[in-house]
């Protein structure tokens, strides 16, 4: 089952050129994504009203979607604007349209019952959009895991010191160890770890040009139902990083995580890498994401490996361990999310 009512990353807004067609299944939904004459980026299913031919077979012309096949055409909304060879168009030639936002790089998605779809709602990263301060680099990997085990993943970083020892692990104690401070909400939560006097890992090391032991810090959002947003960082002990962490000769980067389900067994997982500490340096920023990238691998790894498991044994058996408190808070609002959804639809399908 997947939460409807709520905005989804559909797609990074460079993904969706003028004139081609993005094709991609997003909460077990056929779709394709392109831009309107308008350049505003329309989202339609991927079937034909008329022989149900996908539409990621056709081509954009004039601002519309023309179908592959017989050759009916639709705007943005997904009615039929043209037939060929005929004048008369049926009131139920139409395709199901999607409410679409592109903000912060990002072409947010709607999947739900489109009056409710408000973009006040819509999770905010605006650091996207400040190149001199935040340069970033961004990406969208496939996973064959269903999303919400990738959110499982950022919610106990207890695994880091363990699947990512070679990149941003460091000591397998520190971590878990960590102090944190974990503050729950209705809508969401957030925590802070800190692993203060400790060693900087292999990847902060390729990064920074550290002297001696450092303060460092992860500061996660979770905002329902499946993005995450992240402030990461390391100064060398004693400068008061846990009063100040906005402080010069500091190395800081920002995430942003957005996964969105594909199946119940597959994911898309949008993420990117802000340069915090040398923006300045092009060459800085293309390293960050690509030892980022390389840490994004080894989460891939893992919970693909867990994903086969679960299908295969389900998850009966397993026990949940004192790290997994916020893990936990945030199954609880999917459930309670999914629970009013279910019951909203009840209602509205007997009335």
């Amino acid at each position: 089952m997947f939460i409807r009512n709520a905005w989804y990353v559909a797609a990074w807004g460079d993904e969706i050129q003028d004139g081609q067609i993005l094709a991609r299944r997003i909460c077990n939904d056929p779709l394709v994504l392109f831009r309107a004459g308008d350049g505003l980026v329309a989202a339609l299913e991927d079937r034909c009203c008329h022989r149900a031919a996908p539409l990621r077979f056709g081509r954009v012309t004039e601002g519309c979607l023309q179908c592959g096949y017989h050759g009916l055409t639709f705007d943005r909304h997904g009615k039929c604007v043209r037939i060929p060879a005929q004048d008369l168009i049926p009131e139920r030639a139409c395709v199901r349209s999607y409410p679409t936002v592109e903000r912060d790089a990002l072409v947010w998605i709607w999947m739900g019952d489109a009056n409710k779809a408000d973009e006040s709602t819509i999770p905010s990263f605006p650091y996207h959009n400040d190149e001199a301060n935040w340069p970033h680099r961004h990406q969208v990997i496939h996973v064959k895991a269903n999303n919400m085990l990738l959110v499982d993943n950022l919610m106990d970083l207890t695994h880091i010191g363990f699947v990512h020892g070679r990149t941003i692990g460091g000591n397998e104690e520190m971590h878990a160890r960590a102090q944190t401070k974990v503050t729950r909400a209705e809508s969401g939560l957030s925590f802070i770890r800190w692993m203060l006097d400790s060693e900087p890992p292999t990847t902060y090391r390729r990064l920074y040009d550290f002297e001696g032991t450092v303060d460092r810090w992860q500061e996660f959002e979770f905002v329902p139902p499946s993005n995450i947003i992240q402030w990461s960082g390391a100064m060398k002990s004693g400068r008061g990083a846990t009063e100040n962490r906005n402080q010069d000769n500091t190395f800081s980067f920002r995430i942003f995580h957005g996964l969105t389900p594909e199946t119940e067994s597959s994911c898309y997982y949008f993420w990117s890498g802000c340069n915090g500490y040398e923006p300045d340096d092009p060459a800085a920023t293309e390293m960050l994401f690509s030892e980022l990238a390389r840490t994004f691998a080894e989460d891939k790894d893992i919970v693909e490996g867990q994903q086969e498991r679960l299908t295969e044994r389900g998850e009966q058996g397993l026990v949940a361990v004192a790290s997994d408190a916020a893990r936990l808070h945030m199954r609880r609002i999917e459930q309670r999310l999914l629970a009013e959804e279910a019951v909203n639809n009840q209602v509205r399908s007997t009335t």
